[in-house]
């Protein structure tokens, strides 16, 4: 089997420019939200970061730890766990106060059928967040889903188009972003709305879907036939590297690659990697979910981790069995319903 230990070595490392900034930044770090799909490798970077530059500053992650072993695979990295499930006010309020705060904690998978839960967790819970933290600074984790779908000559959606959500997903998360709106402008607290799409890691994204597909000979629909992609070792870098942005009235940034990738390209690469021929469905539609994120780009910088190496990795992992997370992106979706 592949090692991820080694893969993570290589390509999860921080970067100068991260150390660099985390020296400049005040305060402890608290991560909620640091059990889902992103929060352990964002707290582990933290972490390796704030010991690269030799810096006495706390990393906390927050979750409930629902998987087995997680919290103590974080203990022994040097981050301190805190297990509390923050819809409980009580439990919330106990949390110590921080001067920088990132916000991972939502809710995507299974919302359909399950919209009261969702609208709580993405539009209810973030008003109580904000009020406990508002003498911090935040970065909140939001979704390229609050854009309406963008021509695939548009260039993709810059922060300033208007949002245009499609499905309940799609608003709460908008929701999620007008609380802390108001919440940044009430209180004064610096605020960004980190807005990302679509983060590809070894054990999941995008990519690892369509490799799939193409080693698993199952058609690939082309409606949605263009994605935006990031490595998520860059994504989690830009997250941590904007506690130093944050505003107050918030500021918004969208979080992505630089390309507008070809659906129906990528397949035929993984194809050759993997020695299939891949099979389609569909014509690609004129229109795809698509982010502009040439902000992000003047603040940080381009991705390190470049689309043929995320490509070259996944296939790589695939073929060595790497461990798989599944939770889809459904990436394909159109009208909303997760």
């Amino acid at each position: 089997m592949i090692s991820q230990i080694l893969l993570e070595e290589k390509y999860l490392k921080p970067s100068e420019a991260l150390v660099s900034d985390l020296a400049k930044l005040e305060g402890d770090i608290l991560i909620l939200g640091a059990g889902g799909k992103i929060g352990p490798s964002i707290a582990k970077l933290t972490k390796l970061a704030v010991t690269k530059a030799g810096l006495d500053k706390r990393v906390i992650g927050v979750s409930r730890f629902t998987e087995e072993g997680l919290a103590e695979q974080l203990r022994s990295a040097g981050i301190e766990t805190i297990s509390a499930d923050i819809m409980n006010d009580r439990e919330l309020q106990a949390l110590p106060d921080v001067k920088n705060v990132l916000y991972l904690v939502g809710t995507k998978f299974g919302t359909s059928n399950n919209e009261p839960n969702t609208w709580a967790m993405n539009a209810y819970l973030p008003g109580r967040v904000a009020e406990k933290f508002k003498h911090s600074r935040i970065v909140v984790y939001s979704t390229g889903n609050v854009y309406p779908f963008s021509s695939l000559v548009s260039g993709g959606a810059t922060e300033d188009i208007a949002p245009g959500p499609v499905g309940e997903y799609g608003q709460s998360c908008l929701g999620r972003e007008r609380i802390f709106q108001y919440f940044s402008a009430l209180h004064n607290t610096p605020l960004l709305i980190y807005r990302l799409n679509y983060a590809i890691d070894f054990r999941y994204g995008v990519l690892l879907e369509v490799a799939k597909s193409v080693l698993d000979n199952k058609p690939i629909d082309l409606s949605t036939g263009h994605v935006n992609v990031i490595w998520q070792g860059d994504a989690n870098e830009i997250a941590i590297r904007s506690l130093l942005h944050c505003e107050a009235p918030s500021k918004l940034l969208n979080v992505t690659g630089p390309e507008t990738v070809s659906l129906r390209w990528l397949a035929n690469e993984f194809g050759k990697l993997l020695g299939k021929t891949p099979e389609f469905v569909n014509d690609e539609q004129s229109s795809a979910l698509l982010s502009n994120a040439a902000e992000s780009f003047r603040l940080f910088g381009y991705p390190k981790v470049t689309l043929r190496e995320m490509i070259e990795i996944t296939a790589l992992w695939l073929l060595g069995g790497g461990e798989t997370i599944n939770k889809p992106t459904h990436f394909q979706e159109r009208k909303g319903q997760f």
